[in-house]
């Protein structure tokens, strides 16, 4: 296939309820959209970076000039027999794994659609469904959060997961644990913590967590493995993990027992599966983890998930728990059970809404041949 055009879009949307985390909260999503156009056919990528540089050094403007000035230019004009060509194109660019992401996994869309075949088929996804978890942001008082938990729970959702820091843990997952004792739970800390806290994180063992993630430094494993000799608790890295090198680092350092695997974080499709097979090689077992992603990116979640070591449920859950309306249809629904059935369209399986990401839209710019 050859890659023609790659078209940029900006477009803005507001959360039904304010995400917190250990380090912002976010109330409104800036979403980078990267189309690209192959021989009639369009692929769609999201690129996950914030609308600021916090938890990663990457956010929305950095990736926008990347992908314009570098990115789209390595790969526009060339005839590509995989979109895994086009991660290979793209990586003498340094870094810049969120815009490099939104570009290959683009490709990806177009690739499945060329071939008529489901992108998870495509990627070699085995799973015919996939298990659900829900990520809670940290509230405004204990009360509100067991409200959410509750109403999460009867939506069938499998695995809890809180976001902590100091301050809002040990009490709060003490009231958690008190009404529910035998919930599947896992926290994040989204690095809120250091190795001078080891006593503190070792309290964390009473609550009988699936995991704790990503405790310490967002760019650490060795840290992370003297820490993981000290708890009972499954470590599980994130952000540490930017490629199957760091897998295979963390696996032989013992820095962890779990690995949450996000396809924008790695760079995209191919990278991502690279880290699935270093960790089921190890019998690591890993999950989804979510960036607040439209439809789009959501979609992209979805097909990663049917590889066959995501054993653990996810953060990809239903398009109304973020959104008013997502720019995808159907949207993402969760079974009872909670569960997403996989399907056999090709592509995605999702329609992406043009008509609702043109009104939402709020800046954009193709990049052709001619113009590199």
């Amino acid at each position: 296939m050859k890659v023609e055009a790659i078209t940029l879009r900006e477009i803005q949307m507001p959360l039904v309820h304010f995400f917190e985390t250990s380090f912002s909260r976010t109330h409104n999503r800036r979403i980078l959209l990267a189309t690209a156009d192959c021989g009639g056919i369009s692929g769609w990528g999201e690129c996950v970076a914030g609308e600021d540089p916090f938890y990663s050094s990457e956010w929305v403007e950095t990736a926008w000039l990347t992908i314009k000035h570098y990115l789209a230019p390595a790969v526009l004009g060339r005839e590509l027999a995989s979109a895994r060509d086009g991660a290979a194109l793209m990586a003498r660019v340094r870094g810049h794994r969120m815009a490099k992401a939104a570009v290959e996994n683009a490709l990806w869309d177009a690739e499945a659609k060329q071939k008529n075949v489901p992108l998870w088929k495509l990627l070699g996804g085995t799973r015919r469904e996939i298990q659900c978890g829900v990520s809670i942001g940290i509230q405004d008082s204990v009360d509100q959060l067991l409200d959410k938990i509750h109403i999460e729970l009867a939506a069938g959702y499998r695995r809890i997961k809180l976001k902590v820091k100091p301050g809002w843990d040990l009490k709060v997952l003490e009231r958690v644990r008190a009404r529910w004792p035998d919930m599947v739970l896992s926290c994040d800390a989204n690095s809120a913590y250091t190795l001078n806290e080891v006593e503190h994180l070792r309290k964390f063992d009473q609550f009988h967590l699936l995991m704790i993630e990503q405790p310490l430094w967002s760019d650490d494993i060795y840290y992370h493995a003297r820490l993981q000799r000290q708890l009972q608790t499954a470590i599980c890295l994130d952000e540490s993990i930017r490629q199957a090198r760091d897998a295979a680092a963390a696996v032989e350092t013992g820095a962890c027992r779990i690995v949450n695997i996000k396809v924008g974080r790695v760079g995209g499709f191919t990278e991502a599966k690279r880290v699935h097979d270093v960790c089921q090689a190890n019998n690591i077992p890993v999950w989804c983890g979510g960036m607040l992603e439209s439809g789009v990116g959501r979609a992209h979640n979805i097909a990663l998930s049917t590889l066959e070591n995501f054993c653990l449920p996810g953060d990809v859950s239903a398009s109304k728990r973020y959104w008013k309306e997502d720019i995808i249809e159907p949207e993402v629904e969760v079974t009872p059970q909670g569960t997403i059935v996989i399907g056999d369209d090709p592509g995605t399986g999702y329609r992406v809404r043009e008509d609702l990401i043109e009104k939402l839209t709020v800046r954009r710019e193709t990049i052709r041949e001619a113009e590199k």
